[in-house]
């Protein structure tokens, strides 16, 4: 809705039709005393090319650093074409499509979204999306424990090599609901949860086992072999996956003998910008026969009576808009806007554009640990394959490194010592495809420069 200033005699007609003698009588409920009055504090008042100027220099301060920092949020390449629809009215400000009749184009947008999701994970089926990766992990724990009629014992596998954020997450919305989350430890040579530390749960009564790929480290897990001892003991295996991976990693669908039983993951590569931490979005994707357990929504196809193809909502398996007390969730809304973006961000990139870019972030990876293992002191602490970020070890305090590389407009990495101590002067960094050689070599001379100084 575009800006109306209204002039003070339209003020005074508007006060004038609802009978108030002026703009303080609007507001006579709320006493003198929790009144601020005037604003003495605030600045003179400044034309918009002033304001517009002062703004530009205050974002100019932040100056504009390289991003070699990962972990979960990922700065890719985003398609102009990507947000110039997406911030169309028809898609911005669509409500919930409740009325089917009147959310034709909204619904066919969500449909199609499904349909490349469960496409891109190998599953049989997607909702429309969640708030975002860590809460959707946390909705697949609770998904998988309600689904598990074999399982009475309500305790989830979690291997450390999760993303910290999201186990934290899932820890918040699980724990007071009766469910144990067991930490599996990660092997310290390969950064990965090895299967042999499964041997202890033989024969124990396993809701699920969550499974990474790849893993907060960058690190690949041997899914296979992890998916299948999930379920030779009767447990469901639960897939955390990055979406840009899966254009040339198998698919979750694909996993050992029968594939993941849910897929989980969050959408902001798929044309989500960093935007200071959000909004993003949430997948999670299911096998048929648990779809009545999927929280969210479904959108289905069909065809009317004169046979045009026509959209509706077919599932809310929630129900919470008549029955919250037995409903799969409570969530109240989706990051459709979000969703509508990544759909129109794989439709223009294809599944070639999308392999691609996963290559591109692999080899930009390989090739920034090449050139920082060059310099002395400087090496990968895992030696398992990676995908998209590496672990590098530090000979000096990583913390100090990487504030000295933001004050050379340059982030460097992120700081692993808060999550995992036990790993030291560690840094996870990440290239992807967005990364130069030019930006790369000038991330490895200010790195030297910093450790010789």
């Amino acid at each position: 809705m575009p800006f109306i200033p209204h002039t003070e005699e339209d003020v005074r007609e508007m006060l004038a039709a609802i009978g108030a003698p002026d703009i303080d009588a609007l507001f006579d409920e709320i006493p003198a005393t929790l009144r601020c009055g005037k604003l003495k504090q605030l600045p003179q008042a400044m034309s918009e090319m002033e304001v517009a100027g002062l703004m530009s220099a205050r974002a100019h301060q932040d100056g504009a650093p390289v991003c070699f920092i990962g972990a979960g949020a990922y700065d890719h390449h985003i398609p102009a074409a990507v947000w110039q629809l997406a911030s169309r009215g028809e898609f911005y400000t669509a409500y919930t499509p409740y009325q089917a009749e009147a959310s034709q184009g909204t619904l066919q947008v969500l449909y199609e979204f499904q349909s490349m999701m469960a496409a891109l994970t190998g599953m049989d089926l997607s909702n429309t999306s969640l708030y975002d990766g860590a809460t959707a992990l946390a909705e697949a724990v609770l998904m998988a424990v309600r689904a598990n009629r074999k399982s009475k014992s309500r305790r989830v596998l979690m291997p450390r090599t999760v993303h910290p954020a999201y186990r934290r997450v899932v820890q918040t919305i699980v724990g007071k609901q009766g469910i144990e989350l067991v930490e599996l430890p990660f092997d310290p040579a390969g950064g990965h949860t090895d299967p042999a530390v499964l041997a202890a749960f033989d024969g124990q009564d396993i809701a699920a086992l969550v499974i990474p790929q790849p893993n907060y480290f960058g690190v690949l897990e041997e899914v296979d072999a992890l998916t299948d001892w999930a379920h030779t003991n009767r447990a469901l295996a639960i897939a955390v996956v990055n979406p840009v991976a899966l254009a040339v990693l198998n698919p979750p669908g694909e996993w050992g003998q029968q594939g993941a039983d849910i897929c989980c993951g969050e959408g902001q590569p798929l044309g989500a910008p960093l935007s200071s931490g959000g909004p993003y979005f949430g997948f999670m994707c299911c096998r048929q026969k648990l779809v009545r357990q999927m929280p969210g929504r479904i959108v289905g196809c069909t065809r009317d009576l004169d046979g045009k193809v026509g959209y509706t909502l077919t599932l809310q398996a929630r129900e919470q808009h008549i029955r919250r007390s037995k409903a799969t969730s409570n969530i109240c809304t989706n990051q459709g806007l979000m969703a509508t973006a990544a759909t129109i961000h794989m439709a223009l990139l294809g599944s070639e554009g999308l392999e691609r870019v996963a290559a591109a972030c692999h080899a930009n990876t390989r090739s920034l640990v090449q050139r920082l293992g060059t310099i002395a002191g400087v090496a990968p602490l895992f030696h398992r394959p990676v995908f998209h970020e590496q672990v590098l070890r530090l000979p000096i305090s990583a913390d100090g490194v990487l504030d000295q590389l933001s004050e050379l407009d340059l982030l460097g990495g992120l700081d692993l010592s808060r999550d995992y101590p036990e790993l030291g002067d560690a840094i996870l960094v990440c290239a992807t495809e967005k990364r130069t050689e030019p930006e790369m070599d000038d991330f490895q001379q200010k790195l030297q420069m910093i450790l010789t100084c």
